[in-house]
């Protein structure tokens, strides 16, 4: 499936009802490069976060399925990343980052 098959098939949810989330467990990337790729896009997504003020749109896995959300990214740490107002989502649980 593709990554606009993807976020077209995931549910789209808003960052304040992140808390309440079961988020997996294990990474949901499968390639190494892949996952050195959603990092890359994390650090873009989050300069342009912080500069800009620019949302970027976020697919992750958590235990009832795809989800989605538009958002900025404050800040990305070693294992999470930081949306406004303190909402998080771990980093291995994020399928792709779209930059629009």
């Amino acid at each position: 499936m593709s990554g606009q098959e993807m976020f077209a098939q995931a549910i789209t949810v808003e960052k304040e009802h992140l808390g309440g989330m079961r988020f997996k467990k294990s990474e949901v990337l499968n390639d190494k490069e892949e996952i050195t790729t959603r990092k890359k896009l994390l650090e873009i997504a989050t300069s342009l976060g912080n500069v800009y003020r620019r949302k970027v749109k976020i697919l992750f896995e958590v235990e009832e399925g795809l989800k989605r959300v538009e958002t900025t990214i404050w800040a990305t740490t070693e294992g999470n990343i930081i949306l406004k107002g303190g909402r998080i989502i771990p980093i291995h649980c994020i399928r792709q980052v779209s930059i629009f």
